[in-house]
């Protein structure tokens, strides 16, 4: 199996992050699920075609069914939910549903609006999670109107 770019497929998350419509109550957020082959399965970011979707969510619902995900590796530029209050359904809960073994984060949610324990979460469910804490600020900065 190729080794995936990681820098490279967090920075087209970032890119999505970006086009988040702002809220003050929700982070903006990109995700991209990729082949091991470096094949793009499906993208999403936040807000992107409901006010409350979250973008692991969205991307998840554009690959849904996609038999590709048992080997995928899922990129968020923001440390999967395990709790909002837009949804019952937490993004943990449904990235460890879809079977993806890996997921890449750039940073961990701060306690703003909820308590998020999506790394300890992912890990316990055998999920690889790996951290590019050298692009946090870049995956930072599409918060900007929360004052991050």
């Amino acid at each position: 199996m190729p080794d995936l770019d990681h820098d490279r497929w967090m920075r087209r998350a970032i890119e999505l992050a970006y086009r988040s419509p702002n809220s003050v109550t929700a982070f903006a957020v990109g995700a991209v699920i990729v082949t091991p082959e470096g094949q793009v399965i499906a993208e999403g970011y936040s807000r992107d075609d409901d006010p409350h979707v979250h973008a692991e969510e969205s991307a998840l619902i554009r690959a849904a069914g996609d038999p590709r995900l048992a080997t995928a590796t899922l990129y968020s530029t923001l440390e999967p939910c395990t709790a909002r209050h837009s949804r019952h359904v937490t993004c943990t809960n449904l990235i460890i549903a879809a079977g993806i073994p890996r997921v890449v984060i750039a940073w961990r949610e701060p306690d703003i609006f909820v308590t998020c324990e999506g790394v300890a979460t992912l890990t316990a469910a055998g999920i690889e999670v790996i951290e590019l804490p050298e692009l946090a600020d870049l995956a930072r900065g599409a918060n900007a109107h929360l004052g991050l």
